[in-house]
C-alpha cells in the first residue's frame, strides 16, 4: 500500500479539515476560498466532484496534471475512496479525452460516461470520469453539478448541503501534498496570455510579483496607458487596480492577462467580472501546454486574504513575524485568524522586509542591516482537537498527533 494511501487511511475525519487549515489551502481556481471550510463538513457528503473542465481556452493547468501527475492522483483517489467517499466523479471535457485523460482513465480503472449518458446514476460508486461537451460554462460550479451530478442548487444552497465536495484538479493535488506530506500551499501553476510577445506556462511562488511573468512573457516595458492587467482567464478575470509590480500571484491566479482598456469596458459583467472571450480568437494562438520554466523572485509579497472579495466572511491570516525574521520556504508566517482563515507559509528563503494589514513581503536577499543573532522567531504548534496554532517560544514543535490545548482538554 502507498505511503498516501495508508496515511489517509490513519486520518480522523476532523484532521482532514484541521490539516488543510494550517497547510494554509485555498482554492487553486475560482473564488480562492479556503478549501478547509469544504472539508470540514467531510462527514456530511459522500461524493467529491472534480472539476477537470478547464474552463479557460488558454489553461492547461488541470489538463497537465492529470497527465503528468497521474499516478499521484490515483493514490489520493484510491485513499479517498478507502476514508472519505463513496464516489469521486472527475468532469472533464470530451475533446480532451485522447490528448489528456486517458493515462488517467486508465490508472483509476474508471467507469465511464460520455456526454449523453450524463448525469452520473446516483447509485454510482468508486471512480468514474465524466466527459461532457465542450462548452466552458461547464466550469462553473453549480453548472457541473446540475450538468454531472443531476443537483440543481438554489438560492443559498451549497454542493456540501447536497452531498458533495467540489474541487479543482490543482488543488486536489496541493490537497494529496498536504495531506500525506504536510506540505503546505507555497506555490501556484499560472499562465501568462493577452497581449504579450508570448503565452507562458509558469511554476512560480505565491506572492511573484506580475512584473516577473510579464518579463518571462516578452513584456519587459511597462504598461501602455490604455492596457489594463487582468488576474484570471479569458471568460472569467477581473482587473488588478495596482501596477505590476505591486501585485503578487494569488493562491487563486490560474492567469495574468493583458488587454487593451476598451476590450475590457466593453465586457464587463456584473460583480466586476470580465469576459473577453468572444472578442479574442484564443484558440488560434500558440499555447504553452506544460510548465516551461519555474521562477525564482527575488522578493514576494504573500496576501493575508486570498481573495479580499470575501473579506467580512474570510478572516485574513495573523502574521507570526515580524521584519528582519529570517525564514525558510514552507516555514509558517501566519497563522490563521478567528472564523474562516487558514495558515500562510514563506514561499522563498529570506527574510521579511514588511508586515502590513494584508501582507507580509519577504526578500530572499538578506538584509543588510540585520546584526547577526537579532533575528526574532516563535516556533508554533497546534492543538490535535480543535486545528489553533500556539506560541512555543524558543522550542521546538510539539508531536502535533498528541498536543491538545486548554481549550479542549
Amino acid at each position: 500500500m502507498s505511503v498516501t494511501r495508508e496515511r489517509l487511511r490513519q486520518l480522523e475525519l476532523p484532521e482532514f479539515a484541521v490539516t488543510l487549515r494550517n497547510a494554509g489551502l485555498a482554492g487553486a481556481g475560482g473564488a480562492g476560498f479556503p478549501t478547509y471550510a469544504k472539508w470540514d463538513r467531510l462527514d456530511e457528503v459522500d461524493s467529491l466532484l472534480v472539476n477537470h473542465q478547464e474552463s479557460e481556452p488558454n489553461y492547461y493547468i488541470d489538463k497537465w496534471l492529470g497527465r503528468d501527475r497521474t499516478e499521484e492522483l490515483a493514490t489520493l483517489f484510491e485513499g479517498l475512496l478507502d476514508r472519505a467517499f463513496d464516489r469521486i466523479v472527475i468532469a472533464a471535457k470530451e475533446t480532451d479525452r485522447e490528448a489528456w485523460l486517458e493515462p488517467l482513465e486508465t490508472a483509476t480503472d474508471a467507469t465511464v460516461y460520455e456526454p449523453k449518458e450524463l448525469p452520473v446514476d446516483e447509485d454510482e460508486t468508486g471512480i468514474v470520469v465524466a466527459y461532457t461537451d465542450d462548452r466552458y460554462e461547464y466550469g462553473m460550479e453549480s453548472v457541473l453539478m446540475r450538468l454531472v451530478a443531476g443537483v440543481v442548487l438554489g438560492g443559498d444552497d451549497l454542493p456540501m448541503d447536497e452531498g458533495w465536495i467540489v474541487q479543482n484538479t490543482e488543488t486536489l493535488l496541493n490537497v494529496s501534498r498536504a495531506l500525506a506530506d504536510g506540505e503546505p500551499m507555497t506555490r501556484k501553476f499560472v499562465h501568462v496570455d493577452g497581449r504579450v510577445p508570448r503565452h507562458r506556462f509558469l511554476e512560480v511562488p505565491i506572492g511573484t510579483p506580475a512584473t516577473d511573468l510579464l518579463e518571462a512573457a516578452g513584456r519587459t516595458d511597462d504598461l501602455d496607458e490604455n492596457e489594463v492587467l487582468l488576474d484570471g482567464g479569458p471568460g472569467w478575470s477581473f482587473e488588478i487596480d495596482r501596477a505590476p509590480d505591486r501585485f503578487g500571484v494569488r493562491k487563486r491566479t490560474n492567469c495574468l492577462l493583458v488587454m487593451e482598456e476598451s476590450v475590457v469596458e466593453e465586457n464587463k459583467l456584473g460583480g466586476g467580472r470580465v469576459n473577453v472571450l468572444a472578442p479574442a480568437a484564443w484558440k488560434e494562438s500558440v499555447h504553452e501546454t506544460e510548465p516551461t520554466e519555474t521562477l525564482d523572485p527575488d522578493r514576494v509579497t504573500v496576501p493575508l486574504i486570498t481573495n479580499p472579495a470575501f473579506e467580512g466572511v474570510v478572516t485574513p491570516s495573523e502574521p507570526i513575524v515580524r521584519p528582519g525574521d529570517e525564514l525558510e520556504a514552507g516555514e509558517m508566517i501566519a497563522r490563521p485568524g478567528e472564523g474562516i482563515s487558514v495558515a500562510q507559509h514563506a514561499p522563498i528563503d529570506g527574510t521579511v522586509t514588511s508586515v502590513e494589514d494584508r501582507s507580509i513581503t519577504i526578500d530572499r536577499q538578506d538584509d543588510p542591516a540585520m546584526e547577526a543573532g537579532e533575528a526574532y522567531r516563535i516556533y508554533w504548534t497546534w492543538c490535535a482537537e480543535c486545528g489553533r496554532y500556539l506560541p512555543e517560544p524558543q522550542l521546538e514543535a510539539t508531536d502535533t498527533s498528541t498536543f491538545v490545548c486548554d481549550r479542549c482538554l
